[in-house]
């Protein structure tokens, strides 16, 4: 995340909007479903994740941000 926008510490349900591959890392664009910052978009950088941008899209997961990381997971 960048210093323009920076998410508070929590736990955010997120789904996958856009993914793009970017050497051999994947630009992960998701936007959150709830709360104060619903509807908003953060983009990630996600390496050694077995998956095509195309089948990431749509894709359910949870975004924990602490002490200002964050750490995408995607729901099984």
């Amino acid at each position: 995340m960048t210093d323009v926008f920076r998410l508070p510490d929590g736990r955010y349900d997120v789904v996958v909007v856009d993914a793009t591959t970017d050497g051999d890392s994947l630009a992960i664009e998701i936007t959150i479903l709830g709360g104060p910052h619903k509807g908003e978009v953060v983009r990630i950088r996600a390496t050694q994740l077995d998956m095509n941008e195309l089948d990431l899209l749509g894709m359910p997961g949870t975004l924990t941000v602490e002490d200002g990381a964050p750490r995408f997971v995607l729901e099984p």
